[in-house]
C-alpha cells in the first residue's frame, strides 16, 4: 500500500525493556525528560503547528505519569487526565484538527498517547473486585493491590472491507455522516471470530451480502479510543442488498469510474460522492482498489 496510514509510523521508541525495569526508568523521570502536552485528551500546538512539549515539571503533581518511550535519546511521558472520553470522537473538532493538521510521526505519536492516558483515565478501578489500581511498568499495566488483578490497555480489533462485485464497490453511509460521504462497511470482530467471520458476518448483518474470499490488506490504529481497523477486500457472487437501517442510513455500489471521479475531483467530491478523507483507512482501501 502506497500511501501513507494516518496514527501510522510513530517514531517513539517503546523500550519494553525500560518499562519493566521500575530502577531505570526511574533514572530517566529526571529534568531531560520530555512531557508530552495535553488539554484533557486534545493535543496542545506550537505556534507552528507542531504537538508542544514541556518537561516532567509542567506536570500536575497529582497526575499518573505514564512512559511513551524514547525519541532523541530523551525519556517521554504523558500525564493521565483526570476524565477519558466522554462523547464519540467525530463531535470533538480538536480531533478533526488534529488529523489535519499534525504530520504523519506527529499523528502517530499522538495516537499511541491519547490512546494510552484515556484507557488509564477509565481504568482506574479494579473490573475484578473494584478496588483501586495503581500504574505499573511505566504506564503499560495497572495492579490492583486488593486482589491483585492485572490489568492491561487494550486494543478492539474493527473489520473494515471493500466488498466487490464486478467492477463495483459496496459503500455505506452512516446517518451522522455529512451528505455524500461513504465509507467502506465496517463492525467489531466479536469473541471467538476470526476477522474472515467477521467480515462475512458484518457485510450480511449491515447489507446483507454473502461474502467470499475474504483477504487482508492493511491495518490502522484507531485511538477514539483504542482500536485497530483491520482492512479486508471481499467478493460476493450477489448484489441484492438488504440494508440494517438500524446500522446504516444506505448502501449502495459504486463503479469503478464514480470513485476515480470522486478522488479527483478532491475534497469537494463529485455530485454524488466525497471520497473518504486521508486520515480514514478507507481512503488507503479505496485508493488501493482503484490503483492495482
Amino acid at each position: 500500500m502506497k500511501a501513507p496510514i494516518a496514527f501510522a509510523g510513530s517514531p517513539i521508541d517503546r523500550a519494553d525493556h525500560i518499562r519493566a525495569n521500575p530502577e531505570e526508568l526511574a533514572a530517566l523521570t529526571n529534568w531531560r525528560a520530555r512531557l508530552l502536552k495535553l488539554d484533557g485528551l486534545a493535543p496542545v500546538y506550537t505556534d507552528e503547528g507542531a504537538l508542544e512539549w514541556g518537561t516532567l515539571a509542567d506536570a500536575d503533581p497529582d497526575a499518573e505519569l505514564v512512559f511513551l518511550g524514547l525519541m532523541d535519546g530523551k525519556a517521554c511521558f504523558a500525564a493521565v487526565p483526570d476524565e477519558g472520553a466522554t462523547g464519540p470522537a467525530y463531535a470533538n473538532p480538536s480531533i478533526w484538527a488534529a488529523m489535519s493538521a499534525l504530520d504523519p510521526g506527529e499523528l502517530a505519536l499522538y495516537g499511541g498517547a491519547r490512546s494510552l492516558v484515556d484507557w488509564h483515565a477509565r481504568h482506574r478501578f479494579c473490573a475484578r473486585c473494584g478496588g483501586a489500581t495503581q500504574v505499573s511498568k511505566g504506564g503499560w499495566q495497572r495492579n490492583c493491590d486488593s486482589c491483585k488483578a492485572q490489568h492491561f490497555p487494550r486494543t478492539d480489533p474493527v473489520t473494515i472491507m471493500l466488498i466487490e462485485h464486478k467492477g463495483h464497490l459496496l459503500m455505506g453511509r452512516q446517518p451522522r455522516f455529512p451528505a455524500r460521504i461513504y465509507s467502506a462497511l465496517a463492525g467489531f470482530v466479536e469473541p471467538g471470530e476470526t476477522i474472515e467471520e467477521a467480515v462475512a458476518r458484518e457485510s450480511f448483518e449491515e447489507a446483507g451480502v454473502r461474502v467470499r474470499d475474504v483477504s487482508y490488506v492493511a491495518s490502522q490504529p484507531w485511538p477514539f479510543p483504542s482500536q485497530l481497523m483491520i482492512g479486508c477486500h471481499a467478493f460476493t457472487d450477489d448484489p441484492e442488498l438488504a440494508v440494517d437501517f438500524t446500522e446504516l442510513e444506505e448502501a449502495r455500489w459504486f463503479t469503478r469510474e464514480e470513485l476515480e471521479a470522486a478522488r479527483a475531483a478532491g475534497p469537494d467530491g463529485t455530485d454524488t460522492l466525497i471520497f473518504p478523507r486521508p486520515f480514514a483507512i478507507a481512503h488507503n482501501l479505496l485508493v488501493w482498489w482503484l490503483d492495482k
